[in-house]
This record gives C-alpha cells, sequence and structure tokens, in this order.
C-alpha cells in the first residue's frame, strides 16, 4: 500500500474513532442535561480558566526547555525561544495530521538553530520513550493510591446504574473476555504480517531495549538532575491542569489529588486514541468524573472545557509561534551581525 495513502487512512480511522467518542459522549443528552450543562459553564469561576491556560502554557515551554537537553549532547545549544516555538508549531501541526507535528518540530528548529533533522529525530524517539515510562509511572501511583478503582472503572464502563438490584455483569467474565480478545487480535495480527514467534520475541526485545535505551540516556546526559527535575515538573503541570480545573465548577471543588491522578491518567490515553483528543478525551474525563459520583451533564461540560482549553492553548500558541520564531530570528541574526560591524 502507498505510504501516503496508508497515513491518510490512518488519520481518517483516528478521526473517525474521535468522533465516535464524541458521539458516544454526547448521544444522551436531552433537553433538561443540556440546561445543567449550560448552568455548569454559566456558574463556573472562568478567571481559574484562565490559570489553567497559564499552566499548560508553561508546561510546553518546559517540555522545550526538556527537548534542548536532549540535544545539547550532540554539540548544538538551541536557544530556549526556538525551542519552546518549534514544540507548539510541532502540536499545532499534529492537530491536524498526527505524528507530522513530530517532523515538522524537528525541521524548524533544524532550520533556524543550524542542526540536521536526523539527529533532532533521535531525540524525538528517545523523549516519547522517557514519556511513556513516566506514564507508566502515573498509572502506577493512580492505581497505588486507590486499590479498588479498576473494579469501578469496569462497573463505570460496562454496567449500566439503570439496573437497579439486577445481576451486574461479572467482573471476571468481562476481565477474560477482554484478554481473550487481545489475544485473538495478536493471533490475527501474526497471521495477517507473516509472523513467527521468534519474530515477536524480537520485537519485545527491541522494545525493551529501547526503555533501557531511555533509561540510560537519562544516566548519562550531563545535566541528568536538571532533565529528572523538567520532567517532575512537566508532569506535575499536567497534573496541576485537571486539578486547577476541578476549582472552576462548584459541582467539582469536592475533588482532589485522587481523582486528578485519575484525570491525568483518563486525558492522557485520550489525547492518544484520536487526533488531538477530539471526542476521546472529553469522552474518558467524562467516564472518569461519573466515577467519582459527578452527574453525567456536569461531568460532559468538565470534560469538554478541558479538552478546549487544551485545544486551545495549542492553536493560539502555534499559532503565535509560526509568526514569532522568524521575527526573533532575524533580531538575533541582527544582534550577532552589529558588533562586527563596529
Amino acid at each position: 500500500m502507498n505510504r501516503r495513502l496508508r497515513t491518510i487512512l490512518q488519520y481518517l480511522f483516528f478521526l473517525g474513532l474521535g468522533i465516535f467518542f464524541a458521539w458516544l459522549s454526547l448521544k444522551n443528552l436531552d433537553k433538561e442535561s443540556t440546561e445543567r450543562i449550560k448552568t455548569a459553564f454559566s456558574n463556573a469561576r472562568h478567571w481559574l480558566i484562565v490559570l489553567v491556560f497559564v499552566i499548560l502554557f508553561l508546561s510546553h515551554y518546559i517540555r522545550g526547555l526538556r527537548w534542548r537537553l536532549l540535544i545539547q549532547p550532540l554539540g548544538y545549544s538551541p536557544s530556549r525561544l526556538n525551542s519552546f516555538f518549534a514544540v507548539m508549531i510541532g502540536y499545532l501541526v499534529n492537530q491536524g495530521v498526527p505524528r507530522l507535528g513530530e517532523v515538522v518540530k524537528c525541521t524548524v528548529l533544524g532550520r533556524y538553530e543550524k542542526i540536521p533533522v536526523e539527529k533532532l529525530i533521535g531525540t524525538i524517539i528517545l523523549e516519547r520513550i522517557i514519556d511513556a515510562i513516566t506514564l507508566l509511572l502515573v498509572f502506577g501511583i493512580t492505581l497505588a493510591i486507590q486499590p479498588d478503582l479498576y473494579t469501578n472503572i469496569i462497573d463505570t464502563f460496562f454496567n449500566s446504574r439503570d439496573e437497579g438490584t439486577a445481576k451486574k455483569t461479572s467482573y471476571t467474565f468481562i476481565t477474560l473476555t477482554m484478554i481473550g480478545i487481545v489475544v485473538f487480535l495478536f493471533f490475527v495480527w501474526i497471521l495477517v504480517k507473516k509472523k513467527t514467534f521468534r519474530d515477536v520475541g524480537r520485537i519485545l526485545k527491541k522494545i525493551g531495549l529501547r526503555i533501557a535505551e531511555g533509561v540510560g540516556a537519562i544516566r548519562h546526559l550531563k545535566k541528568r538532575w536538571q532533565f529528572i527535575f523538567l520532567t517532575v515538573a512537566l508532569w506535575t503541570l499536567y497534573f496541576m491542569g485537571g486539578y486547577v480545573g476541578f476549582m472552576a465548577f462548584q459541582e467539582t471543588q469536592i475533588y482532589g489529588v485522587r481523582e486528578a491522578f485519575t484525570v491525568l491518567s483518563a486525558g492522557s490515553i485520550g489525547m492518544i486514541a484520536s487526533p488531538g483528543g477530539i471526542g476521546a478525551y472529553a469522552f474518558m474525563i467524562e467516564k472518569t468524573m461519573i466515577l467519582y459520583g459527578l452527574s453525567q451533564p456536569v461531568a460532559i461540560a468538565f470534560g469538554w472545557i478541558l479538552w478546549l482549553a487544551t485545544t486551545a492553548v495549542i492553536i493560539i500558541g502555534g499559532l503565535i509561534s509560526f509568526v514569532a520564531i522568524p521575527y526573533y530570528n532575524k533580531n538575533r541574526k541582527l544582534e550577532t551581525v552589529r558588533p562586527d560591524t563596529l
């Protein structure tokens, strides 16, 4: 299959998945629920949404600083602002074409900082591995502070609240069914791709080596403690985005650290599931908040307002970066040329 056609089909699939999640989130809304959503929006403390904007912008700036630390061992030291602009431009492109943004941000930074793009691509792969490891740690913390979370998730996603005293679906049956589906898809993949178990072993070994590479890269960084600090700061800001979001609605002010960890975990899955998290992010947050007893209309409003804030920051920041980066670098050139002319 043509590579471009495959990319288009993948994009359409994930976009369709996002639209499907959006439909799932909104399909049961009636007039009363719509009014409750409007009331939740109108009664919200809107100034806190501004604070969420600031937190998200700061998180993207820190991501740029952290990326810069990965680039420095290659013998280059890009400016902080160029790193930030490139990150924002990459996120903006990802809203339209997933994964293309990673290439674009490397191309943009490489152009203005005279760094070979292929070297920057390597740092992106490494960054993805480190983020995957960090996300697993977040999942682990989320489950560790809420041991009964798994059964509650199964109950929320697979059992209706309207069942009353009717017998609910067995958690064991659901778990075994999910495992069975995964195993079935695994064997289908082997048959379609004509792979052997030895090939699967090589793939798993390669994944293990990538993870070891990510951990090892941090260990060999000259500024590894600064890198670790920025990683913790980055994910703390992601966490704070949801935590401050709780304070924006009267109905969610009762929630705290445990719920914010679950929102961070669920939101991360939603952002991965569809381009820019459209539909999927709000759906995952909605289901998460219903899990903690929040009414569905307010849960829908909360999920969509967090997604809108995240998306607005990327769109606004990305567009500003597109305009600002050439002017910023033009001024940098003038500043470096001016002393030589004296």
